[in-house]
């Protein structure tokens, strides 16, 4: 690709990350999964944590997400025996804090659907709070900067989307300063749009989270990706990087399984793809395409990119490859040159499910 612009490396280079599961490295564990009956314990998922911190900074990759299963059953209302945990692993917290630190990876909780802070039912708001304030709290006492956020959608949109984005800022301000220090807000796919969150950031200030994918399949206010983009990473204060989302959409035809209505057995269909899901690796020409566009927002506000392919380090490991032998010039914005691209893991991906 020749088109210009082309980019000029920034002073400290871009970071790409990851989440939870390492391909490939079947052996690290992302979290406690014991259940309950085993007495799992966050200080275990620590362990886990520290031997991905040292995976990391072998193959050079500066940004991982945490699972958001790190201390499990801590936040469980019918089981008060886990719910120290995090306090009990204070010591082993301010450690592994230390360790990303010195490594300069930057670390984030993403947590999982099932915390809606728009949701109808005050029941379930404060459970998400509760799950919020938790992973806030675990950030805090590895003594985190601002760049270490939780990641969250708006929810669900109830037949009434204006009124569930209202129910969203409400909750925001009624949310613990530690979380909302670290609480920033991502776009979806299916519910609400980069111009949803816009105008919840106008209400409430919070940070915005731009994701490429969910904003090709779910944009009906027809916003720019980079007028979007830029708009969204300008919610972020000066002194603070922000990041964002990337992965391609899945193109292989999906297998399914359904009951044949005629003999009740079940029976494999073949349906085309669906442009939400994730594919194994990220296009490396659609990546280009977009730094390329963005490459005025690249040169004003450098941000880091976290990887949503299903392959996850195998991916960002391929990316890296393939940008260092296309296009060099953006490989040099994510610090890499020919000789700084450890070898490919195992062809086999050994790790794939």
């Amino acid at each position: 690709m020749t088109d210009a612009p082309r980019h000029s490396a920034p002073a400290e280079p871009m970071r790409l990350g990851f989440p939870v599961k390492v391909m490939a490295r079947p052996d690290l564990k992302s979290n406690d999964a014991r259940r309950w009956q085993n007495a799992p314990h966050l200080k275990v998922s620590l362990e886990y944590l520290d031997g991905i911190l040292d995976h990391c900074a072998a193959r050079g990759i500066r940004m991982y997400r945490m699972s958001s299963d790190l201390a499990p059953y801590a936040t469980h209302p019918d089981m008060p025996q886990f719910h120290d945990m995090i306090a009990e692993s204070d010591a082993e917290l301010t450690a592994i804090g230390a360790k990303a630190r010195a490594l300069d990876i930057r670390l984030s909780f993403h947590p999982s659907q099932f915390v809606l802070l728009n949701a109808p039912d005050p029941e379930i708001v404060t459970r998400s709070v509760r799950d919020l304030a938790a992973q806030a709290e675990m950030l805090d006492r590895m003594g985190l900067g601002p760049e270490a956020v939780l990641v969250t959608h708006v929810g669900g949109v109830y037949d009434d989307r204006p009124a569930a984005r209202r129910r969203w800022v409400e909750a925001w301000h009624r949310l613990p300063a530690h979380v909302r220090a670290r609480l920033v807000l991502e776009n979806d796919d299916i519910r609400f749009s980069a111009a949803d969150t816009l105008w919840i950031h106008g209400e409430t200030g919070v940070r915005l989270i731009f994701d490429h994918q969910h904003h090709w399949c779910m944009n009906p206010e027809g916003l720019g990706v980079v007028e979007a983009f830029g708009r969204v990473l300008d919610t972020w204060p000066d002194d603070v990087r922000p990041k964002m989302h990337f992965s391609s959409p899945r193109t292989e035809m999906r297998q399914i399984t359904r009951k044949d209505r005629k003999t009740g057995k079940p029976r494999t269909v073949m349906q085309p793809p669906i442009w939400t899901g994730h594919a194994d690796f990220v296009q490396p020409f659609e990546f280009v395409r977009f730094l390329r566009d963005c490459a005025p927002l690249v040169a004003r506000r450098p941000f880091d990119v976290m990887l949503e392919a299903k392959m996850k380090d195998l991916a960002l490991e391929r990316l890296r490859a393939d940008l260092v032998r296309y296009v060099p010039d953006v490989g040099a914005v994510f610090g890499l040159a020919p000789d700084a691209v450890a070898p490919e893991p195992d062809a086999e991906c050994a790790g794939a499910a």
